[in-house]
């Protein structure tokens, strides 16, 4: 059985461009200006709509012909989300292990790590 909680990349995408949406939600042809190039056919974007309904991710309201679709769940739950499984998964579960990986994969800047101890320290007080 498919995990629900997922997102295909597809999924990710389409689910930027609603995030990037007013929240009151968006036409699919407003969805569909936002998507990256190549952009879908408009027919799949609604095929892609219809899964992140299934998902829970996306509610639609009927408009006439026309639906507004409303994003369930915040950019910023999906990413908490994400993130945790990430954490887990590969880092069994360590925060320090992770940021420990990302502090050696990237190339940090003085300001970079200045702002990141800045971020624990309000974090801590």
């Amino acid at each position: 059985m498919k995990d629900k909680s997922k997102l295909t990349q597809a999924e990710t995408q389409v689910m930027q461009a609603l995030w990037s949406l007013p929240e009151e939600g968006a036409l699919s042809s407003e969805i569909m200006e936002r998507m990256p190039e190549p952009k879908p056919a408009p027919t799949t974007l609604l095929t892609f709509l219809k899964i992140l309904k299934d998902k829970g991710f996306v509610t639609a309201v009927k408009m006439g012909k026309a639906q507004r679709f409303h994003a369930e769940v915040s950019k910023e739950a999906y990413m908490r989300m994400y993130m945790k499984e990430v954490k887990q998964t590969f880092f069994g579960g360590s925060f320090s292990s992770l940021v420990s990986f990302f502090a050696k994969e990237e190339k940090l800047t003085d300001d970079d790590i200045s702002e990141i101890l800045s971020i624990i320290e309000k974090k801590n007080s």
